[in-house]
């Protein structure tokens, strides 16, 4: 059989090369964005001409789909398809959309509900502000755990040897106010597991604070939600009423029994 032995984390699991590959290139895609035949195989390592029936294939099953010249490669129709089953069928999500709404309708300001997956967070879901705010936060979207609210308020939950290796040695960052220094880092976690929220200023997107919780839907809280402030619109009283309404509800969900889904 076409398998290959990878490595993931301490444990060694057998894949089917020619599965990993179109997963390869969905991936790849989805990060770098279209490309040639000649410019996928490079960016993965696969020869041209294994990618080139891959392609083919992916394309007719419409995984993927090409410009007018039939050259460039993208993401096809199928992607958004199996994307949307996904939001449709996650208990989460059904689950947050209403504590979403009631925390837009408080604040007025833009929501986001993201998961943890490795070091990263996913944004799952978003509550647009009802004042105009441009940020990097489309559903789907990676971003480093460690730059967020959302990411640092999921870190904060987790034993602290834990949540140490999912923070880099090197830091790259993503605006000129992103901490890199990870000493100072691993404190702004530590103070949000004792105040029970996270913030970040400035260090995802220019120009807005945000504050997170966990929420406290599984046994291992991998899901959180946010609110994203311009600094021009915040005070401190503006401030404290954010948190309060985060922390409000975070208390209100971990003390009700039945709000907990088993993952």
């Amino acid at each position: 059989m076409d398998t290959e032995k990878t490595v993931n984390g301490s444990s060694a699991t057998s894949q089917v090369k020619s599965a990993a590959r179109v997963l390869d290139v969905l991936d790849d895609i989805a990060a770098h964005g279209p490309g040639t035949q000649l410019q996928l195989a490079k960016r993965l390592g696969i020869p041209k001409s294994s990618l080139h029936a891959l392609l083919r294939t992916m394309c007719a099953r419409g995984w993927l789909d090409t410009d007018e010249t039939g050259s460039i490669y993208r993401l096809g129709v199928h992607t958004l398809t199996v994307s949307s089953a996904y939001l449709d069928g996650d208990p989460v999500l059904a689950r947050a959309g209403a504590v979403m709404d009631e925390i837009a309708a408080a604040t007025e300001e833009t929501v986001h509900l993201g998961r943890l997956e490795g070091a990263e967070i996913i944004y799952t879901a978003k509550r647009e502000s009802k004042h105009p705010l441009r940020m990097y936060s489309a559903v789907g979207r990676r971003l480093p755990a460690y730059t967020t609210a959302l990411g640092r308020a999921m870190l904060a939950e987790m034993p602290e040897d834990v949540r140490g290796t999912l923070v880099p040695h090197e830091i790259k960052a993503l605006t000129a106010q992103t901490i890199t220094d990870r000493d100072a880092l691993m404190a702004i976690i530590d103070k949000a597991v004792q105040v029970g929220y996270a913030e970040e200023s400035e260090e995802s997107c220019l120009g807005v604070r945000c504050f997170g919780v966990s929420l406290p839907f599984s046994r291992r809280s991998v899901d959180a939600i946010s609110v994203a402030v311009p600094i021009s619109r915040l005070g401190q009283g503006r401030e404290d009423f954010i948190i309060e309404t985060l922390l409000s509800v975070k208390a209100r969900l971990s003390a009700t029994r039945d709000n907990r889904l088993m993952r």
